[in-house]
């Protein structure tokens, strides 16, 4: 079921899945493929847009084990890879070497090279760069008959030597050369292929390159675009580039009407930019509000329906500008355009390319049945043709009295529109049918290219014969039987498709009968439209080369079950298609959550913020209400009562956690690992020492939150945080909150969780506000009241409650403003130097706080602060407790923060505010970390 799905429209499950580890595998799954009748569909990273990895035969996952780097000639400037390689991460081990690998699609953070070249995958710097057919050289391939091949550029001789050769590979070299020496099918190509000046060119296989007597005759430019339908690629030798020159600049040219700055992009063309790729309002109104892309709009001007961002590169910043300058005049002369802001230096031009490259994710956002649709949005014409395409299009979709968003490669001539359709109606599926087949007229009528880069597959290869001629359809089929005749290798892709219109992703309707939740969905309308906001695009299977920390357990595990992906996928298959009363008592879904570490980073990260964190958490009591909660969940998430207790007993308590024969029977009762130490409680509990001191009253006042964690285990980082607050000259008062209710959440006791929100708030609620913060030590569970409460109570205390987290704080959060404020000064801290090796909480990374840590450290002179480029650390609370998720916590903590610390010396101090973090720390590494509150009161200059 997890791989029923890419980031199409379409929906079919396989046969099976297998996971090959070398090329003797992939030999047997071939042969037993044209042994059995069945055909296999290679995938990689699975965001292809036309469905070419679903289908209902074998999927074979090459990205688990085929993500080598075999050889780099950086002389000759080339690279061996295996096709499971991502191209960021590629790019990232060649940085060193000064190169990397030109195409660059949206997808670039998890789009392997395999799946690149299957689709000429091409991107938004592909007018300097090229497309991957152009990059690609040579590349090692398994036919039909298990033979392993070499396609790469023949010289007359070589070429003539394969046209000899005996086996299938002089059977295929015969077959393709018949059929290119017919001057007919000649003519065909000619003919009905798009004009030479389009780019983009990706409809069925690519006869009119292969045809191309200009070039030495390679194969590759066949194999490139044709969707693992000929053979199985098991490693391409690639074109490497120099990097690019280190400046960088955008000018965003705003336009109030989209043909218009269709006009504007021909200009742009003429300045010979590195890009010219296209935003328009449907985007930018998604990003108004989102918990990251808000962040990417400060170049925005007023309300544009389209933004035009064009970039230049150069070695001098000066030759930036003077080329961004000629350009803007020129547009100025034209009357071109209304806003011309540029952009220089990586950091903000990157924020502003991530709105480019998140629009796929974005546009999910929209509420409602309608949803955009991949159908029309490879379509590609030559760019002085954009206007009137644009025109023609729009006039189209009017008609049809549809809306549209517009975005990506202008330079290239390729736009990617997206309809709004309801796919889930008879009258959507038919609108959806209509749209190509009308588009497909346009296409034929600027003699343009059906597909540009995200392929046929099983969208657009009803209508080849249509755009190219029954005449090239027909050589097209013959080159599927030439290499395939038993149809091994991703059947019914570009050729014999099936209709575009069925085994769509809602065939199947929900029912619409009521699904019941206890956290609130109105804001995501129902917990099934939350599932559903999930495009595929696979923004969840990024590494942690890449960085940050959506989905720490995939970054791990590297399985496609593991992926926020397919935990959405799961949840909306089963919440659509159960025919059971509780939709969610299915043991399927229990286990594709089983490794998700509830770390938010899909809140906030995946572009259609699709919170599987919050759904989990739902799923659980659920499934507990229909099976009964399991005794180590009830034993977690009762945790402040057993640390209460055990408060009582400090001494008796320690020792039974911490003595090696006592403390491996209480981890063997509970199904704790036996590598884990168990937490200690303190004698004194930090309410218990608060209640002891006394208040003096002073000009500003906030309420400090001793959260469970603090209370009972973390008291000294409590009172060190109490003092240093009273020493800055705050008022300090701990309200009687007894715990957050995280435990409860983190373990799926939702209902519990409910009635300790709906209790906080009526405690707190009131004294709460702008001037009287809530500060937390513990960031998951002072989030809780930022990010669960408002959803959780009761809808009388909605409003409270939002209120409530709104002024709900991190205590570095509240620092850092009250030092912007003015309130507190650099003279009140050391001028000692020191240095600090930051790890950030998931959550504060999930809610962007991870700056106001760096920030409040970073205070006193001479204290110097690295952000450690960690995902989660593992431990995630009680994830890495658990006997049978020690070892994937431990992998999650060696991807970057462990082998970070090992290179750290004793000089740097380790900063983590979470206590589960410091706790991984000084499990897996021996090491002590310190909360940020007790590094800067140590730096504070004691009266």
């Amino acid at each position: 079921m997890a791989y029923a799905t890419d980031a199409s429209v379409y929906q079919e499950i396989p046969l099976a899945v297998c996971i090959p580890h070398n090329v003797e595998d992939l030999k047997i799954l071939i042969r037993f493929a044209r042994e059995n009748g069945v055909t296999l569909i290679p995938r990689t990273a699975g965001t292809s847009l036309a469905g070419q990895v679903v289908g209902d035969g074998i999927v074979v996952d090459v990205s688990r084990a085929f993500n080598q780097i075999l050889e780099v000639n950086a002389e000759e400037g080339w690279a061996i890879v295996q096709p499971g390689v991502i191209r960021d991460d590629l790019n990232a081990y060649l940085r060193p070497y000064g190169l990397m690998f030109g195409p660059e699609t949206s997808t670039a953070s998890r789009a392997m090279i395999g799946g690149m070249i299957g689709n000429n995958s091409s991107g938004l710097h592909s007018i300097v760069w090229g497309d991957t057919r152009q990059n690609l050289i040579a590349a090692q391939v398994l036919l039909d008959d298990e033979s392993e091949v070499t396609f790469e550029a023949l010289d007359e001789a070589a070429y003539f030597s394969k046209l000899t050769a005996s086996g299938r590979e002089g059977e295929i070299y015969r077959g393709i050369n018949t059929l290119l020496a017919n001057k007919e099918n000649q003519e065909a190509i000619h003919a009905g292929f798009p004009k030479s000046d389009i780019t983009r060119r990706n409809t069925g296989y690519a006869l009119d390159l292969l045809s191309n007597t200009d070039n030495p005759f390679n194969m590759c430019n066949l194999l490139a675009g044709s969707e693992g339908t000929i053979g199985i690629v098991t490693s391409a030798k690639i074109k490497l580039m120099p990097l690019p020159p280190k400046e960088i600049g955008l000018v965003c040219i705003h336009f109030s009407d989209m043909v218009e700055c269709m006009r504007g992009n021909v200009i742009a063309l003429k300045h010979r930019p590195e890009a010219s790729e296209l935003v328009d309002k449907y985007i930018l109104d998604f990003t108004v509000g989102h918990p990251t892309y808000q962040y990417n709009r400060f170049f925005i001007e007023g309300d544009p329906e389209a933004l035009l961002i064009v970039e230049f590169r150069a070695d001098d910043l000066a030759d930036i500008m003077r080329q961004a300058e000629g350009l803007i005049a020129e547009l100025k002369a034209l009357g071109l355009g209304y806003a011309y802001p540029v952009i220089t230096g990586t950091e903000q031009t990157n924020l502003v390319w991530d709105v480019r490259k998140a629009g796929l994710g974005l546009i999910r956002n929209l509420p409602g049945d309608s949803q955009p649709v991949n159908l029309i949005e490879d379509c590609a014409v030559s760019p002085e043709d954009l206007p009137a395409y644009v025109y023609d299009v729009q006039q189209l979709l009017s008609e049809q009295g549809v809306h549209a968003s517009y975005y990506a490669h202008a330079g290239a001539g390729e736009l990617h529109i997206e309809p709004f359709i309801n796919l889930k109606t008879e009258a959507g599926r038919k609108q959806f049918r209509t749209i190509l087949e009308r588009t497909t007229d346009l296409v034929l009528k600027y003699n343009g290219s059906l597909s540009g880069e995200h392929g046929d597959g099983r969208l657009r290869g009803e209508f080849i014969g249509k755009v190219l001629g029954d005449k090239v359809y027909q050589l097209l089929l013959e080159v599927k039987d030439i290499f395939d005749p038993n149809q091994v290798f991703n059947a019914r892709k570009i050729v014999n498709t099936p209709a575009m219109d069925t085994h769509l992703r809602y065939d199947q309707v929900y029912d619409g009968k009521k699904i019941g939740t206890y956290f609130d969905f109105t804001k995501q309308e129902s917990i099934l439209r939350l599932a559903e906001k999930c495009s595929g695009s696979g923004d969840c299977r990024k590494t942690e080369i890449t960085g940050g920390t959506m989905c720490p357990s995939f970054m791990a595990t590297r399985d496609e079950k593991d992926t926020t992906r397919a935990r959405a996928n799961m949840l909306r298959q089963f919440l659509t298609n159960s025919t059971k009363t509780n939709r969610f008592d299915h043991d399927e879904i229990k286990e594709v959550m089983d490794l998700c570490l509830s770390c938010k980073g899909c809140k906030t990260e995946c572009p259609s913020s699709v919170d599987i964190a919050k759904m989990k958490a739902e799923f659980l009591q659920h499934y507990y209400d229909a099976n009964g909660s399991p005794f180590r969940a009830k034993v977690i998430a009762n945790f402040t009562q057993s640390q209460k207790l055990g408060a009582m007993v400090a001494p008796i308590y320690n020792f039974f956690a911490t003595n090696g024969l006592t403390s491996s029977v209480i981890k063997s009762v509970v199904g704790f690992a036996p590598g884990r130490s168990l937490p200690k409680v303190s004698g004194t509990t930090f309410s218990q020492w608060v209640n002891k001191q006394k208040v003096e009253q002073k000009k500003r006042k906030v309420y400090l939150f001793s959260d469970e964690f603090t209370n009972y285990n973390d008291t000294e980082i409590g009172i060190t945080a109490y003092k240093l607050l009273t020493a800055l000259g705050y008022e300090v008062h701990v309200p009687k909150l007894s715990e957050s209710g995280r435990t409860y959440l983190s373990k799926g006791f939702v209902k519990k969780a409910k009635e300790l929100a709906n209790k906080n708030v009526d405690l707190v609620a009131d004294q709460i506000s702008a001037e009287t913060p809530l500060l937390g030590i513990e960031p998951s569970a002072i989030i809780t009241f930022r990010d669960e409460y408002p959803d959780l109570v009761d809808a009388p205390k909605r409003e409270k409650a939002i209120q409530l987290g709104q002024h709900a704080l991190m205590i570095d959060e509240f620092l850092v403003r009250e030092i912007e404020a003015g309130r507190i000064h650099p003279e009140q801290f050391t001028s000692e130097p020191q240095k600090i090796k930051l790890h950030g909480h998931c959550y504060q990374k999930a809610f962007k706080l991870v700056d106001y840590t760096k920030r409040l450290l970073s205070f006193p002179s001479n204290y110097e602060v690295e952000v450690i480029p960690s995902g989660c650390c593992g431990m995630a609370g009680s994830f890495g407790y658990e006997k049978e998720h020690f070892e994937v916590s431990q992998k999650v903590a060696e991807l970057v923060l462990f082998p970070t610390l090992r290179k750290t010396g004793p000089e740097y101090l380790v900063a983590a505010a979470g206590t589960s973090c410091r706790h991984q720390i000084k499990d897996g590494l021996q090491r002590k970390s310190f909360h940020p509150v007790e590094i800067i009161y140590a730096a504070l200059l004691k009266k």
